[in-house]
């Protein structure tokens, strides 16, 4: 056990809360899937934020994928229902706005420990943290547009904070990868960190926080956070409903069909 201080665990399927300490350590849980999303990790994802809030004991979150990737995001199965079913489109765009608002106004500062692929709601889930962490051969990547979607669910709100307009309509149109080097150098990553020190480097850093007032820490992360909240007040909702709008476009509808049928031939060993 990597944390001998572990003193408690919830437990869903695909997302886990540990408390370390005064540490809320939180692991997306989908380790074969690359912890891309599944319905219950991203409703889970939705109202761990104020549950987290919420808990007396808690003063620092550490976020983080097990496994080999830190989220590769979307899940096409879940893609294709969404097309066709317009209740459960309208309630994956409602869980991405509580998860995008739960960050950004969670009082409790969220360290990101990216320890392989971050991408698409993977990297707005880095990107909506207050502190990012990256492993040395990890990647950051926004491919909403590549697969017909506006990148509503956090890219177009605080990347232009991070990197400027014109490097985050780069980013979000072309959808790159970012390397862990480049992620620190455009100011999406506060450090570089050897993969297998990751984790230690997280944890020291969330007990560096957690021994600071926690008053004075929570109300500097709101002050702070005031410039995200004018960006929520007036780009969030245009771009999620832009987001939902493309869900059951034609051209996203071809291009899932074509990634899921690439898939299918390669799981089993057809030819196109």
């Amino acid at each position: 056990m990597l944390f001998p201080s572990l003193l408690a665990a919830v437990e869903m399927t695909d997302l886990v809360v540990t408390a370390v300490g005064p540490v809320r350590l939180v692991e997306l849980n989908r380790p074969e899937q690359l912890n891309a999303m599944s319905e219950e990790l991203h409703a889970g994802l939705a109202s761990v934020w104020d549950e987290l809030a919420a808990d007396p004991e808690a003063r620092v979150v550490v976020l983080t994928g097990r496994g080999r990737a830190f989220s590769a995001g979307g899940n096409f199965d879940i893609m294709t229902r969404v097309q066709i079913d317009a209740a459960f489109r309208q309630r994956n765009i409602d869980e991405a706005r509580r998860i995008v608002h739960g960050m950004v106004r969670c009082p409790l500062p969220v360290i990101s420990a990216v320890n392989g692929p971050a991408v698409g709601l993977g990297c707005s889930l880095a990107l909506l943290s207050d502190l990012v962490l990256i492993a040395d051969d990890a990647y950051l990547a926004d491919p909403h547009v590549q697969v017909g979607l506006v990148a509503g669910d956090g890219g177009a709100l605080v990347l232009p904070l991070l990197v400027g307009l014109t490097r985050a309509k780069e980013l979000l149109f072309l959808g790159d990868r970012v390397s862990a080097r480049e992620a620190v150098r455009l100011g999406v990553a506060n450090h570089a960190v050897p993969g297998d020190r990751l984790m230690d480097e997280a944890m020291d850093l969330a007990g560096r926080l957690a021994a600071l007032p926690a008053q004075a820490l929570r109300e500097t992360k709101r002050a702070v956070n005031l410039h995200l909240e004018q960006a929520l007040a007036h780009v969030l909702e245009p771009a999620l409903l832009a987001e939902r709008d493309t869900m059951c476009s034609a051209d996203h509808i071809a291009l899932v069909e074509k990634i899921v049928e690439a898939r299918d031939r390669r799981r089993t060993g057809g030819e196109g």
